[in-house]
């Protein structure tokens, strides 16, 4: 409904004529973003101008865009064209790209976080077994280098301080990496490289039969299982090749005590030649 005041409108019916809250209109007056064409001289009520809903459309056609309200203010006067629109828009373009990457990474390493720590509650602790193993795509970092007596915690830091140079994102779950089963057992808490498990990452794990065990404890804490699987593989005449993959399918990111995570140790395996012709004799002879 129009006021006396040569057809102008109270915040009320304005705010219901433009769709925009009372309070974000009076909240644009307050900042000099857009004010009203008057205002009473008895109780300071606001009133606007039927021409300001054209005017006012700027603002919200940008404002619903996310662009901040001081940019939208700086070109609120004279200085709006063409021209400062698109700028305004480009950089707002470059924003939202830029969040949508976040965003991804996020829903990437929610997604893996969440496929790993559900292996972890259906792994059987101390257990070793050869299983498939899907391909897993992977980040390398560079080679680690410790100094005399140093654990690999030094070596993680750093590798997590330079992530950003490896487009690695921390918050995957990050893994050690062995180049053979000979190193690993040498030094099973000293990993030759960290990774990243990431579906974008251009190195991988590949697919194939793993042998694997899953031990409890600290970080780079192995107990008997380097010796264990060594033993495992030889007794069941399983020839390891390739690196050690150690994951940890359960850690600090959801379980409170240290003694409790959970590694998978994994390398990819080959059964001899030798066992391959036991196997199939014991088949002929029907044992």
């Amino acid at each position: 409904m129009l006021s006396e005041h040569k057809k102008l409108l109270p915040i009320r019916d304005f705010s219901e004529l433009t769709g925009i809250k009372e309070s974000t209109l009076r909240y644009w007056d307050r900042i000099g973003l857009f004010q009203p064409a008057m205002r009473h001289e008895d109780n300071n009520y606001r009133f606007y101008a039927l021409e300001q809903v054209v005017s006012v459309n700027f603002i919200s056609v940008l404002s619903r865009l996310k662009l901040p309200l001081k940019a939208i203010s700086d070109i609120a006067g004279p200085a709006r064209s063409p021209q400062a629109v698109i700028s305004l828009l480009e950089q707002q373009e470059f924003e939202i790209d830029r969040e949508e990457l976040r965003l991804h990474e996020i829903h990437s390493a929610i997604h893996v976080l969440k496929g790993i720590f559900k292996q972890g509650l259906e792994a059987v602790p101390g257990e070793i077994c050869v299983r498939r193993l899907d391909a897993m795509p992977i980040i390398l970092g560079p080679e680690n280098t410790y100094g005399r007596g140093e654990l690999f915690y030094k070596a993680l830091m750093d590798y997590c301080k330079q992530a950003k140079y490896h487009r690695v994102n921390v918050s995957n779950p990050v893994g050690g990496y062995h180049v053979s089963m000979e190193r690993y057992l040498g030094a099973p808490g000293l990993p030759q490289r960290f990774f990243s498990i990431d579906p974008t990452g251009c190195d991988c794990r590949p697919e194939g039969d793993y042998l694997t065990g899953c031990v409890q404890g600290y970080y780079g804490q192995m107990g008997d299982m380097p010796e264990r699987l060594a033993v495992y593989a030889r007794e069941n005449g399983l020839e390891c090749e390739g690196p050690v993959y150690v994951v940890y399918l359960l850690d600090d990111v959801c379980i409170p005590n240290p003694e409790e995570y959970l590694a998978q140790v994994s390398v990819r395996v080959r059964r001899r030649r030798g066992a391959w012709q036991a196997a199939n004799e014991q088949r002929e002879d029907g044992i």
